[in-house]
């Protein structure tokens, strides 16, 4: 279900306004014409849950990572 990823995203970015902002971000770059928006925001949601995605900018670094590639909060 999406609300069980929806915390498992969580653990990692605590901050629900940055959680949707984030997702949003990433849900237009991995997008895919012809598949459903939904897939595209689970997929997204369980890329969030295993890992942590701003972890580079609170080191200050940028993403370089292939799985989050171009996305940031700007």
């Amino acid at each position: 279900m999406r609300s069980e990823l929806v915390f498992g995203a969580m653990a990692h970015i605590s901050n629900r306004y940055l959680l949707s902002r984030f997702a949003a971000k990433a849900i237009r770059q991995f997008h895919r014409p012809n598949t459903r928006i939904e897939d595209t925001m689970n997929d997204v949601l369980a890329r969030f849950s295993s890992s942590d995605p701003i972890a580079p900018m609170r080191s200050g670094q940028q993403f370089s990572g292939a799985s989050f590639a171009r996305v940031s909060l700007r």
